[in-house]
């Protein structure tokens, strides 16, 4: 299974992202989306999941658990708003901060795919895939041209 990850768009769908996200399974957007169309673009491309960042009006869910091909996968904007205790989580999607990150504690995978919307400061654009496939779980990151 190939789940695409991004997050912080801040209204703008570049087209190489729209690109990279044909023939993924599901999209997973952490939050600052900002508009509707965004999100029904998105999910002109396959199934998307998308919880609400510091920027977004919309009605979205502050977080989600979502369980895909046996991988359970927590998803909120804002790192500080990660539970504690993540009993069963195998992997923790974030945003909010623009820079890709990428570390594995006590088991659990973190990941913030970083922002493929507006460039801020001298960040890199950058978004992600997660590979799950026979219990094990793989992450590609993508550096986007600008």
């Amino acid at each position: 299974m190939k789940i695409g990850i991004i997050s912080d768009t801040h209204n703008v769908l570049r087209e190489e992202v729209v690109g990279h996200l044909h023939g993924c399974d599901y999209i997973l957007h952490a939050g600052d989306v900002c508009k509707e169309e965004v999100i029904n673009r998105l999910n002109q491309i396959t199934k998307t999941f998308v919880v609400r960042g510091n920027n977004d009006l919309l009605d979205l869910p502050d977080y989600l658990e979502i369980e895909m091909n046996q991988c359970l996968i927590y998803v909120v904007h804002d790192k500080r708003n990660i539970p504690d205790k993540l009993a069963g989580i195998d992997v923790v999607i974030y945003g909010h901060s623009h820079r890709y990150e990428q570390e594995e504690r006590e088991g659990v995978l973190f990941l913030n795919p970083g922002s493929c919307g507006r460039r801020r400061f001298s960040l890199p654009l950058t978004m992600a895939f997660l590979w799950v496939e026979d219990n094990e779980i793989r992450i590609e990151r993508i550096n986007l041209d600008d």
